[in-house]
């Protein structure tokens, strides 16, 4: 139940880390080499203690470092709470190195995923990575988006077809921000795993087909049109131009 800043006077404008590990000896060392690299940093031993600081400092925190084995709350757990309230990247941490664990971590919003044991040097460099793409101003999307009967709220992360609010996974939102944003552009899978799940992460394409076949049945299911996300065969995906879903309306009216 430990939880404390680990900051010298005058650093508070250093980007800041919460490190969430029970092995204090582990804790201990990326404490001392966060510090080093100039990093403010708090930890927590525990799971409810993470989700405090992490509500606490949610206007400061870069990063949050989580274990997934903790006393009480897993970092799983964890992870649902943070996504749930912010977007603060999320690197987990797992002695587990089974694949469907780093699946999992990730649909539910982890940016990035290392096993036990690592290389210190190779997680200081995704951490790095992470912060610095926290800290690059992305392009400012339109306060509302709309797409036909779908109105997106980027900033708020809503999304709503008529009058009916979507229940949307992180990554799922992301991909309807995405295509939205530029309708009738075709994007790679690659394109959309690099924009969405991060250039450091190493995930299977057929997770970007995973993830597209729930939001387009979660759209449709709302009224929006059957061809409002596209295949385009060989190439990705692209969100469909209105004229288009008014024309497979049209067809469906007459």
């Amino acid at each position: 139940m430990v939880s404390s800043v680990e900051a010298q006077s005058g650093e508070f404008e250093a980007p800041s880390i919460l490190v969430v590990e029970d092995d204090p000896t582990l804790l201990s060392t990326l404490i001392y080499n966060f510090r080093r690299e100039g990093y403010r940093v708090l930890r927590a031993s525990d799971g409810e203690t993470a989700l405090s600081i992490a509500r606490q400092e949610r206007d400061r925190l870069d990063l949050i470092l989580l274990d997934v084995m903790l006393p009480g709350m897993n970092g799983f757990q964890v992870l649902r709470h943070v996504r749930a309230e912010s977007d603060i990247p999320v690197l987990m941490l797992s002695a587990r190195g089974e694949e469907q664990d780093k699946i999992d971590g990730l649909e539910l919003g982890a940016d990035d995923y290392v096993v036990k044991p690592f290389a210190l040097r190779e997680l200081l460099a995704r951490v790095r990575a992470a912060v610095r793409r926290r800290s690059i101003p992305a392009m400012r999307p339109p306060s509302i988006l709309y797409r036909g009967i779908i109105e997106i709220e980027p900033e708020r992360r809503i999304a709503r077809a008529g009058d009916r609010e979507l229940q949307l996974r992180p990554k799922e939102f992301g991909l309807l921000v995405t295509l939205a944003m530029e309708p009738g552009k075709v994007f790679s899978r690659q394109e959309l795993l690099d924009r969405i799940w991060g250039e450091e992460i190493v995930v299977d394409e057929r997770t970007v087909d995973v993830h597209v076949s729930w939001l387009r049945g979660k759209l449709i299911d709302a009224g929006a049109d059957n061809e409002i996300i596209r295949t385009v065969y060989g190439a990705g995906y692209r969100f469909a131009l209105q004229s288009e879903t008014a024309i497979t309306a049209g067809r469906t009216l007459g």
